[in-house]
């Protein structure tokens, strides 16, 4: 009976330890981080262990092998802030010696925000528009008057980012420090944060 107790004990465990993992706790490997992005070094490689896998499939990430694509999150501003559909931010960044790039916004459930605006990522085709090295931006839950890329933020409750590099000059791990990724900065908030769905 003890050996059966103690089977249901070891197994209990390891099945909490697996859940934890797969939410962001236990097992995780080390982050490759540039500035307040993150990236996890085994997303599409070969290396990567069940733990991330798993991640991987919960989340619904078609990741690309690790030399095709490197994927980089964030869910907070400069500042080290939550992003949340009530405040505005300031997008700004530079040329990323990558072939292409793109930035995607996913609401807490790792979904695209339920709204009717059509602008849920942007790209580098948008955004750096020749001979231009550099650009600016704005993520929002209401269209900017200002011209330039806009992330529509609303519906997106607390969100992250995600930014995509797709065939990045190096996948070297210092090289993926050395990035100069887009900076987001608050630029106000609203006292009620903005509600999803349609117009």
């Amino acid at each position: 009976m003890w050996r059966w107790l103690i089977c249901g004990f070891l197994g209990l465990g390891f099945g909490v330890g697996s859940a934890l993992s797969i939410s962001g706790g236990l097992f995780s490997d080390a982050k490759i981080t540039s500035g307040r992005w993150s990236t996890d070094p085994t997303v599409g490689a070969a290396a990567a262990n069940p733990w991330v896998r798993a991640t991987i499939a919960r989340v619904g990430l078609l990741a690309l092998t690790k030399e095709e694509t490197v994927y980089f999150n964030r869910d907070v501003d400069d500042n080290g802030a939550k992003l949340v559909e009530g405040c505005t931010y300031s997008l700004s960044g530079q040329a990323i010696p990558t072939r292409w790039w793109s930035i995607t916004i996913y609401g807490a459930d790792q979904m695209l925000p339920v709204n009717t605006d059509g602008v849920s990522s942007i790209d580098a085709t948008r955004a750096l528009i020749a001979p231009a090295t550099t650009w600016t931006g704005t993520l929002s839950a209401t269209q900017p008057a200002t011209p330039g890329p806009w992330l529509s933020s609303r519906g997106g409750g607390s969100y992250s980012l995600t930014i995509r590099l797709y065939n990045p000059q190096s996948v070297e791990k210092s090289a993926l420090e050395a990035l100069k990724l887009p900076s987001i900065k608050k630029i106000s908030c609203t006292q009620t944060p903005a509600t999803g769905g349609a117009n």
